[in-house]
């Protein structure tokens, strides 16, 4: 056991960690949407439009722009929090059944964790739970992970509480500089990243003719690719990569940009050099050869490349976009210390490497190498899982958007797929 490491998490060996792809084979997990769609009707019917309806029918919103109300916390009393989180978003044992890491945690402190994995999609889980936030009313969750945008607006809100920064000395110390200051969560006091997900370019060099595509430009342009590129479905991604090619950080973007981008992905759509836009779907097609080259999230990339060694990445020049899938504690929450002690867990080196040895996504915890090492070396090295720092450089994340600006943003890019 490794000293650092009381719970011997670190001890574990590939063999007792079932990775998604070395279970799973080609393909694993290729259905999962960390990455939801917000598609216009999407926004009207469960975000955007929703706050005047609910207004309208007699149920007043929440308190707005932050600092959502401290519920009365029974951790002390109550040893249990109760965690909602995405499909195959935890780490799993050999029985397929236990998760190491949460028993581990309940072991150590005695608290027991509720764990659902009940979130398919981040719009419609805001539609399950903002009516009752909206009411004042607690949704019986003490953490939940969604996705940066979702994340923003409901700190916007008040339906977030602030976390106390007593109760997380490792989140504190060991947070990665990249995640350390969003524009809507400035020194994380609502929220703390569970993992982080990256757009690259994939490529099957087979496909290609053993070219490397490595830039938006060549996506968007290149004639030997027409009909075989694949763009995705999430606006930010695709809007953000292609404002990068253009020279324009995703981070300080105005209207005026936007529009070049989208004037830049509309002639590309024109000219037929885009197959379609996906979701997680596109691994199939990349796997195949159907796609030669694509907008793609890491965490697929990594696992695609287990089973297919023509599966090739590129982080362009330009640079990339990185989101983040955050840890909440929402307004109500019974057991807000709890939850607060399961987030700062999570930072722990060999806590934190066992998730990521897991699910292949970004791990923004400084000092998970050498941890990671001892399970996978090959994950360690991977800089898709463990950026270094030229490739954390490179990184942009999509600024925080008005509700106007959401709005008429989404419906354009609504409008230019086809959706």
């Amino acid at each position: 056991m490794h000293p650092t490491d009381p719970d011997g998490l670190s001890a574990a060996g590939p063999a007792a960690i079932r990775r998604g792809p070395a279970a799973a084979g080609r393909g694993a997990r290729s259905a999962l949407t960390r990455r939801s769609l917000l598609r216009a009707a999407g926004a009207g019917a469960l975000g955007l439009g929703a706050l005047p309806a609910l207004a309208a029918c007699g149920i007043p919103p929440a308190k707005r722009e932050g600092g959502g109300e401290m519920s009365d916390d029974h951790s002390a009393k109550e040893r249990t929090v109760v965690f909602s989180n995405w499909t195959e978003y935890m780490d799993v044992g050999e029985d397929k059944t236990s998760r190491p890491t949460l028993d581990a945690f309940t072991r150590r402190t005695g608290i027991t964790v509720r764990y659902t994995e009940d979130i398919n999609d981040n719009v419609e889980f805001f539609g399950k739970i903002q009516p009752q936030l909206a009411a004042g009313q607690a949704i019986g969750r003490d953490l939940i992970c969604v996705t940066d945008w979702l994340a923003a607006r409901m700190i916007r809100l008040g339906w977030a509480q602030k976390l106390d920064p007593a109760l997380l000395p490792h989140a504190y110390s060991r947070l990665s500089a990249q995640f350390r200051a969003p524009d809507w969560d400035p020194g994380r006091a609502y929220s703390y990243p569970w993992t982080a997900i990256s757009t690259v370019i994939a490529y099957n060099i087979k496909a290609t003719g053993g070219k490397t595509v490595d830039s938006v430009s060549q996506l968007l342009d290149d004639r030997s690719l027409k009909g075989r590129v694949g763009l995705l479905q999430e606006m930010r991604d695709t809007v953000g990569m292609t404002l990068l090619d253009l020279g324009k950080n995703p981070e300080r973007f105005t209207d005026e940009d936007f529009d070049e981008a989208m004037e830049r992905l509309g002639g590309a759509v024109d000219g037929k050099q885009i197959r379609r836009f996906t979701g997680n779907d596109y691994t199939s097609d990349l796997d195949r050869g159907d796609l030669a080259a694509c907008l793609a999230w890491a965490g697929d990339v990594i696992q695609l490349q287990a089973g297919n060694p023509d599966i090739r990445f590129a982080v362009p020049a330009a640079g990339y976009l990185t989101s983040t899938d955050n840890l909440l504690v929402p307004a109500g929450a019974r057991h807000r210390a709890n939850a607060t002690r399961l987030i700062d867990y999570y930072y722990e080196p060999p806590v934190a490497a066992r998730l990521a040895a897991y699910i292949n996504y970004v791990c923004p915890v400084d000092g998970v190498a050498p941890e990671l090492a001892r399970i996978d070396p090959a994950l360690a090295r991977n800089t898709l899982i463990v950026p270094d720092r030229a490739m954390a450089a490179r990184s942009r994340a999509f600024r925080s958007l008005t509700s106007e600006e959401e709005k008429a943003y989404e419906e354009r890019f609504a409008e230019l797929i086809g959706a």
